[in-house]
């Protein structure tokens, strides 16, 4: 597996991801509001590292807003999810900010959640209006 900086040419296969992944795992989610442009714009101003097989397919994608050391977005295709993919792409992303690194994640999304705690990530805090919650969670290894 490679984790690499995104190129343009990567950008129609990582709108297919996001758009697959979200409609695989969002339940909480209308399918017919998203889109395969919700990428860009999603990702504006933001650093994406990109998972592939040596064989060409991505597997994933983490998109980074580095100013704030913010792990926006970390997708793994539906049929990837397991392999070890979401780890590299977390511990490429922690590499290159400072710590502490910050993330949110929609307080439904257990599996994420729960996927986050082992890496060794805490919940901060719930933030968020009722249906719209998510908990700000932090990595740091200097505390």
């Amino acid at each position: 597996m490679i984790i690499r900086p995104a190129t343009e040419a990567d950008y129609a296969e990582l709108r297919n991801i996001y758009l697959e992944s979200r409609r695989a795992r969002f339940h909480w989610a209308k399918p017919e509001e998203l889109s395969l442009q919700d990428f860009d714009t999603d990702t504006v101003d933001e650093h994406i590292l990109v998972a592939e097989n040596e064989d060409g397919p991505l597997l994933g994608f983490a998109s980074l807003y580095l100013p704030e050391n913010f792990i926006h977005l970390l997708f793994i295709h539906p049929g990837f999810i397991g392999g070890g993919t979401g780890s590299r792409l977390l511990d490429a992303s922690v590499s290159l900010m400072q710590q502490p690194v910050r993330l949110k994640c929609v307080s439904d999304n257990h599996k994420a959640i729960g996927f986050y705690e082992r890496q060794g990530w805490k919940k901060v805090i719930e933030e968020g209006t009722p249906g719209e919650k998510y908990w700000v969670m932090e990595y740091n290894t200097n505390s």
